[in-house]
């Protein structure tokens, strides 16, 4: 029997305790390769996303992936990130909540990802032919929280 991952169900607890104290919920996502992210925003390999049902369109936090439309710079945009992906949870207003490792995704990740991008309906293209080098990976060790404003 295979074991199954409890980051997605911690990941729906702490941002429904976000929800339920009014706190608003920040996912930080190591971008690794080929995701479905405004590129953008990205710094340092990571994107820092605000997941509130206020922030978000059609918000689903599943076993796989999470996925949402959000407004960046005006501009609608549909997200969706592998939940071995997710690197950290936690409330803007107070900063409590948690982080994870970064899983790679499993050898059939080329295959979704190829189906992820036919599938999306953002006309912003999320690869680009010239950043075909995976961004660095942070230091391993104690995670790292920052404040977004």
């Amino acid at each position: 029997m295979s074991s199954v991952s409890t980051k997605p169900y911690l990941i729906r607890a702490i941002h429904e305790w976000c929800s339920d104290h009014d706190f608003t919920p920040y996912l930080v996502v190591a971008v690794r390769g080929e995701m479905q992210v405004p590129m953008e925003y990205v710094k340092n390999g990571e994107i820092v996303l605000n997941i509130s049902y206020n922030a978000t369109r059609n918000l689903n936090l599943g076993n796989d992936y999470v996925s949402f439309s959000a407004r960046f710079n005006g501009v609608s945009r549909d997200i969706m990130i592998p939940v071995g992906a997710v690197v950290s949870i936690f409330s803007r207003e107070n900063g409590e909540g948690m982080g994870f490792e970064y899983e790679a995704p499993p050898e059939e990740a080329p295959v979704a990802n190829a189906t992820l991008q036919t599938t999306s309906t953002s006309h912003e293209a999320t690869k680009h032919d010239d950043d075909d080098d995976e961004p660095p990976r942070p230091p391993a060790g104690r995670s790292h929280l920052r404040v977004v404003k």
